[in-house]
């Protein structure tokens, strides 16, 4: 079947066209070359004056694993407040910031995304993790395996392991748990707060195992650029939500050691202590240190205002705001030898002076970031807002007449501390398709998405132009998944599945002799038990994979 988009205009970033009108042509589910001569049209749709990018892909979005299920049962009363009745094709579901699986996926696709990446990832999770992702229709989905407070790779450091041992158990894990990155919380932080260390800074040791976050970005950094793994270490910074936190940002910066690194939430990391109330924006001094370096990436984790959930690996954090609470209910716990997690019901008001601060430095570090390649819309849902305020957000980066508007309604002592009102920049819908579109994929890996080119899978949304962008982002007038038409006017026309996609690094298979060795003695499963192969994603545990080719691997 050969299907047609007439007229559109096309903002393609990956190759340059900003706006161009062209048309695409689709069969089985890829884009193709314009054929030659005459050839029937299957299919026709006319796009004149409309705006067509692919589809969009959040790289972190908490959409998968146990603690997410925590957080829904922990969340029950915006679950009865906020049902999604069944319709002729929906089944019925709930939740606002903590939706079910069925309901995240049907409200992404329907903003136009189709997809989306856990970003924490515990290995010996994992099963159930990839259950809820392949029970998450619409999208294609992928995990980054949590490393970095596990005690297998903090004993390989105290021991001072070679890098090629730490790079095979890496990569291993990243087959086991079939996974395409490696994230690390609170380096060795989750770990140390097992043992009552109720804080750990970029140079301050774990008080069992005498490493350091620095040892930790050091080692894991250097093992994914080693490997070839196209996505940096994902970090989530040590000290997250702490006056004076941007100097252990730096910090963190300066430990992989010139390597690629990914900070992620990075606002939530970008604080500093000025001012009365000792709590001020740092977001100047993280932006030029991004801007200058050329191997850092960041997403910024945006707060917007109203009723959420924050969850996290990082239990030391939780447990440190669980006093913040609202409603006043919490839940923290430990797993097994690998990490932790907590879960903590919050709501971001705009009269509250951090709140509020927080909401501009969030902004302002959109608003200074030089390179739209480099930075990532997100609002870390939901622990700074649900997925579903992304429209509201790019509204705020593209009209500052709005964001000034919103500006003049927060705490007035915040307004006070924050630059936003003197930055004039407006991000453009090619920056906007960079930011959700190509850049996502290119810093994954994803060669097969983000982009409108030949062999391009068709993921590709349309969008109808208004004067209110945010009003366009809802509700796109077409969104195609692999060439089928799965939204249309902002209803869903068609329930698909998805795809887990994958890398699959070289490593030499003798790491598993100490795994077993240690599994036998430390954990509740075996090792046989804790690999998940492509038959288990494809038969139910998940769903079929798709793996991404790595870079040759470094010696």
């Amino acid at each position: 079947m050969l299907i047609k988009l007439t007229g559109g205009k096309i903002y393609d970033p990956a190759h340059g066209i900003n706006g161009k009108v062209k048309n695409i042509y689709i069969r089985d589910g890829k884009i193709i070359q314009p054929p030659k001569g005459r050839m029937k049209v299957d299919k026709e749709y006319i796009l004149n004056g409309k705006i067509v990018m692919a589809g969009a892909i959040d790289l972190h979005t908490h959409i998968g694993g146990g603690k997410v299920n925590l957080a829904r049962t922990l969340m029950t009363h915006e679950h009865r407040t906020d049902p999604h009745p069944q319709t002729t094709l929906k089944r019925s579901g709930s939740g606002h910031a903590t939706p079910d699986t069925l309901s995240a996926g049907y409200r992404y696709a329907e903003m136009g995304y189709t997809t989306c990446f856990e970003p924490a990832l515990l290995p010996s999770n994992a099963r159930q993790s990839h259950m809820e992702m392949a029970d998450t229709p619409m999208l294609d989905t992928g995990g980054y395996a949590l490393l970095g407070s596990d005690d297998f790779l903090l004993k390989m450091l105290a021991d001072n392991a070679d890098q090629s041992a730490i790079n095979d158990y890496v990569a291993w894990t990243l087959h086991a748990s079939q996974c395409i990155g490696i994230k690390v919380v609170n380096p060795g932080g989750i770990n140390a707060f097992k043992f009552n260390q109720r804080s750990l800074d970029v140079d301050e040791d774990n008080q069992y195992y005498n490493i350091s976050p620095r040892d930790i970005i050091r080692s894991l950094s250097r093992a994914i650029h080693e490997l070839g793994v196209p996505h940096p270490l994902h970090v989530h910074c040590s000290n997250l939500g702490v006056p004076g936190n941007f100097e252990s940002t730096l910090a963190t910066m300066d430990a992989a050691e010139g390597h690629p690194i990914h900070l992620t939430h990075i606002q939530f990391h970008s604080y500093g202590t000025e001012g009365e109330r000792k709590f001020s924006s740092a977001a100047a001094q993280i932006a030029e240190a991004v801007n200058r370096q050329k191997h850092i990436s960041m997403d910024v984790g945006q707060i917007l205002f109203g009723q959420t959930a924050t969850i996290s690996g990082d239990s030391m954090k939780q447990y440190t705001n669980h006093q913040h609470a609202h409603p006043k209910k919490w839940i923290c716990m430990d797993i097994e030898c690998d990490a932790g997690c907590g879960i903590v019901p919050f709501r971001y008001r705009d009269k509250d002076f951090v709140n509020a601060l927080q909401w501009a430095i969030g902004l302002e570090l959109f608003l200074l970031a030089d390179d739209p390649w480099r930075i990532f819309l997100t609002t870390d849902h939901p622990n700074g807002a649900p997925f579903t305020s992304y429209p509201h957000l790019i509204r705020l980066l593209m009209d500052r007449s709005f964001r000034n508007d919103m500006l003049a309604h927060i705490n007035p002592l915040a307004k006070q501390h924050t630059i936003l009102d003197t930055l004039d920049r407006e991000y453009s819908l090619y920056e906007i398709a960079i930011m959700t579109r190509a850049a996502p994929a290119k810093i994954l890996g994803l060669k097969d998405r983000g982009h409108l080119a030949k062999n391009a899978l068709a993921d590709i949304t349309v969008y109808d132009p208004q004067d209110n962008i945010e009003a366009m982002f809802e509700k796109p007038l077409y969104v195609f998944k692999s060439g089928e038409l799965i939204v249309e006017k902002g209803q869903l026309k068609k329930i698909v599945r998805g795809k887990t996609q994958v890398v699959r690094p070289d490593y030499d298979i003798s790491i598993e002799k100490k795994l077993n060795r240690y599994f036998n003695r430390y954990h509740t499963m075996k090792l046989s038990n804790f690999k998940i192969s492509d038959d288990e994603m494809a038969e139910g545990i998940g769903s079929p994979v798709k793996v991404h080719a790595c870079k040759d691997r470094i010696a």
